[in-house]
């Protein structure tokens, strides 16, 4: 038991260095961080409403469709980058897995389109 916790000791003191270094790191930049915000710091970024403001005020739906849009393509790159390089590989079963996850995903496409999440006034 004794050479069982002698293997595991460089991983948790590579562990208890990661912690104290990222605390030394956050304690360090809320003590030496300039704090002047501004109003135009403040004011209404990407999401379209101000940053303090009432947590369960509504807001436009078409932040949550181009959330949907986002999580479609980068599913599709996660997704394509490994099947591409094992292309020769995963066989016809394989290819024709990977055309109906983009046919899936060309349908979201599709509804993200037809609710005018693409187009902004």
């Amino acid at each position: 038991m004794d050479d069982l916790l002698r293997e595991y000791l460089p991983l948790v003191i590579f562990l208890g260095l990661a912690i104290a270094l990222g605390l030394v790191f956050i304690i360090a930049a809320a003590i030496l961080a300039i704090s002047n915000p501004d109003p135009e710091k403040n004011s209404a970024y990407e999401c379209g409403f101000n940053a303090f403001d009432d947590a369960r005020m509504k807001f436009d739906v078409r932040f949550y469709l181009v959330s949907i849009l986002f999580i479609i393509f980068d599913l599709e790159i996660a997704f394509l980058f490994p099947w591409a390089v094992a292309f020769k590989d995963v066989g016809m079963i394989g290819f024709w897995s990977m055309m109906v996850f983009l046919g899936v995903l060309t349908i979201g496409f599709a509804y993200e389109w037809k609710k005018g999440a693409l187009e902004w006034e």
